[in-house]
């Protein structure tokens, strides 16, 4: 079968019922991606599929066939951390590392939603264009990312210096 991981194409023969993540980690050698729970709770195996975040653990890899699959190895570019990772290690937005992969690409997803106007379950107006980057808005968004080391105020501190409009217009000035 034929993927698309991290921009490169790649080929793999494997059992029909295994997961995206077991893909992703067994046959493809990407140990970024981590199994917590494996059902779905968790979200230490989020991985991105055409800019969506999913659970790999509960997809089954046959199902994303020649479709783009990003994992927190593909984020940064060679030499260069995702400004995110950059805020992520400056704001200490992780402590023993097991959920960081899918905290950085679910935050990553996360500030796409935004930008196209997705709603989220707090959402206020759902007809705005525009929905802004609160304190409720990300922890909502961010929900299905548990750190058990409690992590969580760096990791809120990062993507809001990463993703808030107010950062934006500083980096213009």
């Amino acid at each position: 079968m034929r993927f698309i991981v991290n921009g490169q194409h790649v080929e793999a023969v494997f059992d029909l019922r295994t997961s995206l993540l077991d893909l992703l980690r067994d046959h493809l050698g990407l140990s970024g991606s981590k199994k917590g729970c494996n059902q779905g709770a968790c979200g230490a195996c989020t991985v991105l599929v055409d800019g969506e975040r999913i659970n790999a653990c509960l997809a089954l890899a046959v199902q994303y066939q020649d479709r783009a699959i990003n994992t927190v190895e593909g984020l940064s570019e060679p030499g260069a951390l995702h400004p995110l990772q950059s805020a992520f290690l400056e704001h200490d937005g992780f402590q023993c590392g097991y959920c960081t992969p899918g905290q950085l690409c679910s935050a990553i997803a996360m500030a796409a939603e935004l930008s196209r106007g997705v709603p989220s379950a707090v959402t206020v107006d759902l007809a705005a264009e525009t929905i802004a980057l609160s304190h409720d808005e990300l922890r909502e968004r961010m929900s299905g990312n548990l750190c058990r080391c409690g992590a969580y105020n760096g990791i809120v501190e990062a993507i809001t210096e990463t993703f808030s409009p107010q950062k934006s217009a500083q980096e213009a000035a």
